[in-house]
């Protein structure tokens, strides 16, 4: 992975390379490898995870058509 640094702006190419890491899923596998899983583990999460895609593909798609209510907007006045 690379990223460039203009203008010797260090910061912004570290921003730039945390979004992309953060973008591979470089972050989620670190964090999985700190520890051994065993395979009946890791298939149980996989598979919870693809239900869990699934489900949230399902509620989007459904407020999309109108089946469910979408997001409420908070009220103007309600953030102090």
């Amino acid at each position: 992975m690379q990223v460039l640094v203009r203008d010797n702006n260090v910061d912004q190419a570290l921003k730039a390379l945390k979004k992309k890491m953060q973008r591979e899923g470089i972050f989620r596998e670190m964090k999985l490898r700190n520890y051994f899983e065993k395979p009946s583990e890791r298939k149980a999460r996989e598979q919870a995870e693809a239900v869990r895609r699934a489900r949230k593909l399902a509620r989007k798609r459904a407020q999309r058509e109108g089946l469910l209510p979408g997001k409420a907007a908070p009220a103007a006045g309600a953030r102090r």
